[in-house]
């Protein structure tokens, strides 16, 4: 890229590619590594490697830190690296892209990366990093995607959480957080994804409104969190909500009603609590979503016939569910009890045919001797 004066300068290397269409140079895994001389490209402001290092395992390189001025985005994508994330990392105040996704990073997040404040894009996930998430990284107001997923982190999620109102994903799934479940993510309303699966939050009820106010969310993930207490009712006024995933908890009562007018919803896991009642949803819907509808193991549910719902929904019958009508002490016929059913009946129905031909033959031959001895 040329200046006012003609000369060209560096502004990006790029190595490793993240698809066939991707004209990026290859690496050579067992002999790469990160030259101290980019310090030597003041004009950088993208570095970008991925699957580069991953049979030759090391540190992530301290004086990437001395790129600050100019460098806009480091993504270091499954390249293996150990060891801790730098401290100095925390000085590329101008960056807006930070990845680090998927290496074998540990150690705890440097609380100096909250000086990017800059920030757009932070991926850490998929590492070992332990310890909790530092409160400085609530100052990267211009967060629009934090993805701190499938770590070690512990403790709980910072109250200042609610500054990053530009967030657009937040995901903080299958990590070892345990505090109870954060009110205060309530303000970011610019949310589209939540992702908190595989949490142990502290058991306690959600109140009614959480959700009230995520006009824009679309995608939410609270799976095996150990959420107990009625589903709250505002998850079902979510204008924009496509996927749901409340399964693996504790969750007790019915469906909310207003279920039922989730018209964007096209993946529903409920499966593995202890919901009772009718099912709100109508023909339409379950058609809709079909096999990404889990309600298995919940005894008490059941379906009204009102709502267009049969025996022919397979999404029904595989998840045990029957009509509401029916006698709670006959065992509910999912697909597989079905099967055993009709392969019980083949059998007897073929046995006793084989028996009453077996008895027809041994009368005629019984008939046959006795002719001859006449």
């Amino acid at each position: 890229m040329p200046d006012n004066d003609n000369v060209y300068h560096v502004v990006s290397l790029s190595f490793g590619a993240l698809s066939d269409d991707t004209a990026f140079p290859t690496c050579y895994s067992s002999h790469s590594f990160i030259s101290p001389s980019v310090r030597k490209l003041p004009h950088l402001r993208t570095l970008f490697f991925y699957r580069c290092f991953s049979n030759n395992p090391q540190p992530i390189p301290a004086f990437l830190a001395q790129l600050g001025p100019t460098l806009q985005t480091l993504v270091l994508r499954e390249n293996g690296f150990t060891g801790p994330i730098p401290n100095e990392l925390g000085n590329l105040t101008h960056l807006r892209v930070l990845d680090l996704h998927k290496n074998n990073l540990n150690g705890s997040i440097p609380i100096s990366l909250g000086r990017i404040t800059g920030l757009n894009i932070m991926d850490l996930n998929q590492n070992h990093l332990t310890g909790s998430i530092p409160s400085t990284l609530m100052s990267c107001h211009s967060l629009i995607k934090l993805d701190l997923s499938r770590n070690r982190l512990s403790g709980s999620i910072p109250d200042s959480i609610h500054n990053l109102n530009n967030l657009i994903l937040l995901d903080l799934s299958y990590n070892s957080l345990t505090s109870p479940f954060p009110m205060l993510l309530k303000k970011l309303n610019s949310l589209q994804t939540l992702v908190l699966n595989g949490n142990p939050m502290d058991s306690a009820n959600l109140p009614d409104n959480v959700f009230d106010g995520f006009n824009d969310l679309m995608i939410l993930g609270l799976s095996n969190m150990n959420l107990q207490g009625p589903i709250p009712n505002s998850l079902g006024r979510l204008p924009k909500l496509r996927v749901l995933h409340l399964d693996g908890n504790k969750l007790n009562g019915s469906i909310p009603s207003s279920f039922g007018n989730l018209n964007n919803i096209s993946e529903l896991r409920l499966n593995n609590n202890m919901l009772s009642g009718p099912i709100p949803f109508k023909r339409e819907m379950v058609w809709r979503m079909r096999r990404k509808m889990k309600l298995s193991n919940n005894e008490g549910l059941c379906y009204n016939k009102e709502n267009g719902l049969g025996d022919d929904l397979e999404t029904l019958l595989d998840s045990g569910i029957g009509h509401c009508g029916d006698s709670k002490t006959e065992p509910i016929k999912t697909v597989q009890h079905i099967s055993t059913l009709n392969r019980a009946s083949f059998v007897r129905s073929n046995s006793y045919k084989l028996l009453s031909s077996l008895g027809c033959l041994l009368w005629s031959a019984l008939v046959f001797v006795v002719v001859c001895l006449l």
